[in-house]
């Protein structure tokens, strides 16, 4: 059983109190926080460093009231965003029982914010709608408490030190969810049949899980002085995540069973040294790498990430995918037969049944999620007896809870990268005047531009249009996915290297493309874009360590549908770095998610909202390993 520690603004509360409880949960007192587990106090400022926080938050008190809760930057104390409220978790277990009670623990996060009209669900009494906070007089003593109204307009008073068993409601579906009465059994009954039906999900996944640890996969050697070698090349310092995780990833190569790890965090937090580093790895123990991306640009950007890094050592690289001639193909396919090929870097060209590998060793996907059902089955059968790493920058739900149930392994890069600084996002209709700005600004200070326009049949009209109101020394280019592939990659290799001031192109540079100097992007009619696909096209800029933009431009006059007035709020309002995850579960809230677990359990989730939904799951399968059904 693990505790928790609310603060929310208007808490009275004493701070030696606070200190103490922070020792008691694990924490560490710092002259300042530089990483998870420290805390620090000055006068009336307590800066604590939460488990799973992106960055540390201060607290200013006013005597013993909290009045701000707000993430600083810890390099430059600036402040990033406010919080209402923020619940701490233990850096470690204060204690634990035999029988736990059931991304009063917090399966999905470690807090959403929660706000007067949202639908949230109560253990003991169902789904009703948050109202906020009040207080109400106890024993001569006002105290704060919840209040959530049901159905008929019934209220329920949660005091706040029972917040644990509140989560807000999340089922991935648009329409509203059913109220329930106080006091009636129909919610002990739903609950108790979505609990008996997450049993079987439960199993499934044990299965799953069962099969992998029973496989004999390829124990891989300790590391080598090329590996150490080869590290020492990266031209950045390493964050605490990614040596965290690098370590994770070794371990589990080294073991004799197959890895199947989920590595999580947000775009540009470095996820591809990880890769990298595995990749070499392997190579060092004669097995083949095969690294499987969505696009065929990002396969382009990775072959030459890797080609860059790798030019000093004797390996042999290739690239599989569409930018060859079909006699290129034929030559690398049997270069990959003959292990002539030590890592393949490819789009799901390399899930073709013409591709053999001689000795696979490792498996590399980028953005599963974005891989059909076909290539998904393949990889499943891969998993089974070949190492598998998987990066992700927005886990879809399914993952998410995968990797929390224990199915699949997790590593999480939550710390940006150094210097890098959040990206201010600006909603505002067309205007070619203000674009004209944006573009002349970003190339005065030295820099470089994408413009998006996602529809093919006019982009070079909208060429003609921007090059009329810029300057002709502004050098334009267009890049799209219906061009000959060799002078699409002729065009993104000149982007790259700083020939081209604007690159007018469509969704192709949404994945991965990574150009340091590029550090604004206009999006021309972002309404119709996914919250997701928004927060990607973000992440193409605020690489490097100056302020990027993200222009986010709507028709003028435009009436704009309620859900994309939603995901363009939403877009503004997580904006913060390592807002990923945040971005992920509110495109899900505001479209839906259709079926993405099956019938039944997508049921469960939408009567008992996905939070208990996975509290639930999380009892089920640490019952079924008490009983001794999985053993490792």
């Amino acid at each position: 059983m693990f505790k928790s520690f609310k603060l929310y603004i208007g808490k009275a509360i004493d701070l030696e109190s606070i200190l103490s409880t922070l020792v008691d949960y694990g924490y560490k007192m710092q002259e300042g926080v530089s990483q998870e587990g420290d805390f620090s106090r000055r006068g009336g400022i307590i800066d604590i460093f939460p488990l799973s926080f992106e960055l540390p938050i201060r607290i200013e008190f006013d005597n013993e009231l909290i009045i701000s809760i707000k993430t600083f930057n810890p390099s430059t104390g600036a402040h990033l965003w406010a919080h209402k409220m923020v619940i701490i978790l233990p850096v470690k277990k204060t204690h634990h029982l035999k029988t736990a009670h059931f991304s009063e623990e917090f399966p999905l996060n470690n807090f959403l914010d929660l706000n007067s009209g949202d639908f949230i669900v109560h253990n003991d009494y169902g789904v009703g709608r948050f109202l906020g906070l009040q207080k109400i007089k106890i024993k001569d003593k006002y105290r704060d408490h919840l209040v959530i109204e049901y159905d008929l307009q019934e209220k329920l008073y949660v005091p706040t030190e029972q917040m644990h068993l509140v989560q807000k409601y999340i089922a991935f579906q648009v329409r509203r969810p059913k109220l329930y009465r106080l006091g009636s059994k129909e919610w002990l009954r739903i609950k108790d049949k979505a609990r008996k039906g997450i049993q079987k999900m439960a199993w499934e996944l044990l299965s799953l899980q069962a099969m992998r640890l029973n496989s004999q996969g390829f124990g891989f050697s300790k590391d080598t002085e090329w590996q150490k070698e080869f590290e020492e090349t990266f031209p950045y310092e390493e964050t605490p995540d990614q040596i965290k995780t690098t370590l994770e990833v070794k371990q589990d190569m080294e073991s004799p069973k197959p890895m199947d790890r989920l590595l999580c965090g947000d775009v540009g937090y470095g996820k591809t040294e990880v890769a990298m580093r595995a990749a070499f790895k392997a190579v060092m123990d004669n097995k083949q790498v095969a690294y499987l991306v969505p696009t065929t640009i990002l396969a382009g950007q990775h072959y030459q990430n890797f080609f860059t890094r790798l030019k000093d050592f004797a390996l042999n690289l290739v690239l599989l995918c569409r930018f060859k001639t079909e006699g290129e193909q034929k030559k690398i396919v049997e270069d990959i037969a003959k292990g002539r090929a030590d890592i393949v870097i490819g789009t799901h060209r390399l899930l073709s049944d013409d591709v053999v590998f001689k000795d696979l060793g490792l498996v590399i996907i980028d953005e599963e999620q974005r891989f059909g059902v076909v290539h998904k089955e393949k990889l499943k059968k891969l998993r089974l007896t070949t190492d598998v790493l998987t990066l992700t920058a927005t886990p879809i739900p399914r993952t998410l809870y995968l990797s929390l149930m224990g199915s699949k392994d997790l590593s999480v890069i939550n710390t940006p990268v150094q210097n890098r600084l959040p990206i201010k996002t600006i909603v505002v209709e067309y205007d070619l005047d203000l674009v004209r700005q944006a573009v002349l600004r970003e190339v005065g200070r030295h820099g470089q531009v994408f413009f998006l326009h996602n529809r093919i049949e006019d982009i070079e009209k909208v060429k003609d249009k921007l090059s009329c109101v810029l300057p002709p020394d502004i050098r334009l280019a267009v890049g799209h996915g219906k061009m000959h592939p060799k002078a699409l990659e002729q065009v993104m290799y000149e982007f790259l290297r700083g020939n081209i001031d604007c690159l007018i192109s469509t969704m192709i540079i949404e994945s991965g493309i990574d150009i340091p100097n590029a550090n604004t992007i206009i999006v021309n009619n972002a309404q119709d874009f996914g919250l997701a696909d928004l927060h990607q096209l973000r992440g193409r800029v605020g690489r490097f360590d100056r302020p990027a933009y993200a222009y986010l431009m709507i028709p003028k006059n435009a009436v704009l549908e309620s859900d994309a007035r939603k995901r363009l709020n939403a877009i503004q309002e997580y904006s913060h770095l390592g807002a990923g995850f945040n971005i992920a579960m509110e495109d899900l809230e505001i479209r839906g998610a259709g079926n993405l677990l099956g019938v039944e359990q997508h049921g469960f989730i939408a009567a008992v909202g996905f939070d208990l939904y996975c509290r639930l799951l999380k009892e089920a399968i640490a019952n079924f390993k008490e009983a001794g059904v999985l053993h490792a």
